[in-house]
């Protein structure tokens, strides 16, 4: 095996690579900015310092660094995006997940199996996201209906919908990157169903898991918040004001003064632009004083309702114009992971201005806001208690802003859309599965007939598409351009297989799937098979492995991001409203990441004959 040498722009790639992982980790920039950050940096430092081949033509030029934003694999991606946003928006997904409950016949186990089982196949065709937002309610229902709590069901809700992922080429947008990167270079694409057989058996031993093992490791909370959350909803932070008029005025201020509202409790008071904490000893209410309060979602409707001289604070607008509409409703949603609100402050994004809506209050990803809630920006996951009217809440349901997180008599499922949709998606299924026509044409036409077919708008189509998909994707094909040209892909092959030694090709692979795998919970599953793709192919070339093998381990491994919420959207979307916290998904994803590379390793020798 001949040596590689580091040279001075392997040293800087590997450098721009840590540097990225650093912001990646600990997002105190977006990962948006970052991306771009690390695009620019390449085209700078080659620019500068440029790479030349012995023939002493120019590598890695700007436009070789900025290929990534029109790389086939990204543009199915966002094709499969727009289709999975049409399925989600006609309520197909809502048809089907009705059943379940219908089929559970009072048993939770069987409840829980189906709901999973239904995940993992649908999970292999479509967008994980959607799924997974379509299930949340799916399984507060069967938590609420089994009186367990929602902790014990949603983190495995979101894992199986990743392992679901797995099983077939358009289930991930990994699977997708990682086949494009065979093209590149000069393999055959990987086939729709090509690593379907291993891919289900790892996705069973998943279901296996979380239906047997991760109940008894999951949080299990026994304290009265957590029994009420259970019974009466989430509890959100709201801000109330108190009037001249109100008959709080001149009463002592404690922390359950409704003592008629169990589980409502005063987490702060603002006087006077101060703020002051609990215990309230001696301290009276005021005309103008703003209580911050965590209440469930009946407790606050009740208490404005019934109590003269309080009103919500000015940190939301109020829209008086909803008030002599129709029907008054208060429903609860979350923030997507795409969505234009993350980073704002409710008010910054003129959410209830557009919406003619009005914020009543938030639950900020399960914490509790210890600061003005006009000063705090929203998060992914985060979950708003809106008010509204019947017609706000049409345009409400197709924002893609926010996801409705409970059903609705309003919600009823349109029958025509959804046979439209349903009819693109197969289409683009058969299509591409029967190998008709490549997948990204498949997908494009899937997706401009979504629209064409006025099954979602042609703004909800855009909206649909993720710039953080868009920038991290294309950042890491630079990157992993970067690699290849300068030998630092090459590199950290010879450094793996000098580790493993001489050993059985089986053993590399098995090494090097545990290493993907713990860099997909670091950063996030897209980047990790982007770079790592071609660090496989390189180590394939030299034990004289089909790199095919490699290519397909990379995407089960990519894939693996169970230890961290961060690394993959689907587990942000759950850490609300399960209440969970980076400990959990340490404690339970863990052993799921341990058990599948050892399963892995033991099927793959043999379904490879290696």
């Amino acid at each position: 095996m001949e040596a590689v040498s580091l040279t001075f722009h392997t040293y800087l790639v590997f450098g721009l690579i840590i540097v990225a992982f650093i912001f990646y980790f600990n997002e105190s920039i977006p990962m948006e900015l970052t991306a771009i950050a690390v695009i620019t940096a390449l085209m700078l430092f080659f620019h500068l310092f440029p790479l030349q081949d012995e023939t002493g033509r120019y590598l890695l030029s700007a436009g070789d660094l900025l290929a990534g934003f029109a790389n086939p694999a990204l543009i199915t991606v966002l094709a499969l995006l727009i289709i999975g946003q049409g399925i989600a928006n006609s309520g197909v997904l809502e048809i089907a997940s009705r059943k379940v409950l219908q089929l559970s016949m009072g048993r939770l186990w069987l409840a829980m199996l189906i709901s999973f089982v239904t995940v993992l196949v649908i999970s292999g065709f479509l967008n994980n996201i959607p799924v997974v937002i379509i299930f949340i309610p799916i399984i507060q229902a069967i938590a609420q209906r089994f009186q367990v709590p929602s902790s014990k069901l949603l983190m495995p809700l979101s894992f199986i919908a990743v392992l679901g992922g797995m099983t077939t080429l358009v289930g991930s947008s990994t699977n997708l990157l990682v086949s494009q990167t065979l093209v590149d270079s000069g393999y055959d694409k990987l086939g729709f169903f090509e690593f379907t057989v291993p891919g289900l058996i790892l996705a069973v031993t998943g279901l296996v898991y979380v239906m047997l093992i991760a109940p008894s490791l999951l949080p299990k909370r026994k304290n009265l918040s957590h029994r009420l959350r259970e019974r009466s909803g989430h509890f959100f932070m709201a801000e109330i004001a108190v009037s001249p008029d109100s008959d709080l005025v001149g009463k002592p201020l404690s922390v359950n003064m409704f003592t008629d509202m169990t589980g409502t409790t005063v987490r702060l008071l603002h006087r006077l632009g101060k703020t002051i904490l609990p215990p309230f000893t001696g301290i009276r209410l005021r005309e103008g004083d703003i209580l911050s309060m965590s209440s469930s979602r009946e407790n606050l409707t009740a208490l404005l309702a019934s109590q003269t001289g309080l009103r919500l604070a000015s940190g939301f607008e109020a829209n008086s114009t909803t008030q002599h509409t129709s029907e008054q409703m208060i429903v609860e949603m979350m923030v997507t992971p795409s969505s234009s609100l993350i980073g704002q402050t409710v008010r910054q994004s003129s959410f209830e201005t557009r919406h003619m809506c009005e914020v009543l209050g938030f639950q900020h990803l399960s914490h509790m806001v210890r600061s003005r809630l006009d000063r705090v920006k929203l998060s992914a996951g985060d979950m708003l208690l809106v008010k509204c009217d019947s017609e706000a809440l049409k345009t409400l349901r197709y924002d893609l802003d926010v996801v409705l997180i409970e059903f609705s008599v309003e919600e009823l499922p349109n029958w025509q859309l959804a046979r439209r949709s349903l009819l693109i998606f197969l289409a683009v299924v058969l299509l591409a599965a029967s190998s008709l026509l490549p997948i990204l044409i498949a997908s494009l036409l899937g997706a401009f007939a979504m629209v064409a077919l006025s099954v979602i708008t042609l703004q909800q189509a855009v909206r649909a598409i993720d710039v953080k998909i868009v920038t991290t994707i294309a950042a890491a094909l630079a990157l992993g351009q970067a690699m290849s040209a300068t030998g630092a892909a090459a590199y950290l092959a010879q450094q793996i297989v000098t580790f493993t030694g001489p050993a059985n090709p089986s053993i590399t692979l098995s090494a090097f799937f545990l290493m993907v795998a713990v860099m997909s919970n670091i950063i996030s599953t897209k980047t990790c098979a982007v770079l790592f793709a071609p660090i496989g192919m390189q180590i394939a070339a030299v034990i004289g492995v089909e790199p095919r093998i490699f290519a397909i381990t990379v995407i089960f491994a990519a894939n693996c991001a169970f230890a961290t919420p961060f690394a993959y959207q689907t587990s942000l979307l759950v850490m609300g409203p399960g209440s969970y916290k980076f400990k959990d998904f340490l404690k339970v994803g863990t052993p799921l990441v341990i058990l599948i590379w050892l399963v892995f390793s033991a099927i793959m020798p043999w379904y490879f004959d290696l």
